[in-house]
């Protein structure tokens, strides 16, 4: 079986509780089905859940090479030397990251964020389109601010084929047996 689920902002990529935050429980009743890959508390979107080990596995195995896309909000706006640099990997602390797809986009038409991102009157936002293809911890907001622009909003909307579309945020979608 897979899923397609739309995380909101701070809600753990886990059924487990931990203390008083919200998990996939809260939104899921479908017993014995398992993240492939995950998203941080305070990412959103786009979250494949299968009871499928093997799947599980080519989907969040970075060795796969499944990509994963997101929208990212960031401040500032990066400059053609920042986009080449994600472009072509960039050396983190845990070592290069693979190179990443990314362009500069208008704002997508996306669901509006509680509480909102914190906003400065005299620093612009840009939107990105990032498309990686491994899934290292916070790698995209590392990657992001490696360049001089922190993520404020970060929503994936792909993993390989599967699509967030027009799912309600909070909401997920049966998709069957994978062949």
């Amino acid at each position: 079986m897979i899923i397609v689920f739309n995380k909101p902002f701070r809600v753990l990529s886990q059924f487990t509780t931990e203390g008083d935050k919200a998990t996939l429980a809260d939104y899921i009743d479908i017993p014995r089905v398992y993240c492939a890959g995950r998203l941080d508390f305070d990412s959103e979107g786009l979250l494949i859940l299968t009871d499928d080990g093997a799947l599980q596995q080519r989907i969040s195995n970075p060795k796969y090479g499944k990509e994963k896309a997101y929208w990212v909000q960031v401040e500032g706006i990066p400059d053609r030397r920042g986009l080449d640099q994600l472009r072509d990997g960039v050396r983190l602390r845990d070592g290069m990251t693979r190179p990443a797809k990314v362009e500069l986009i208008a704002p997508p038409d996306i669901w509006p964020r509680d509480p909102p991102i914190r906003e400065r009157r005299n620093i612009p936002t840009r939107w990105l389109n990032l498309v990686i293809s491994e899934g290292r911890n916070r790698q995209v907001r590392r990657m992001t601010a490696h360049i001089g622009c922190p993520t404020l909003r970060l929503i994936r909307h792909r993993v390989g084929d599967w699509r967030l579309k027009s799912l309600p945020v909070g909401s997920y979608r049966v998709l069957g047996r994978h062949r």
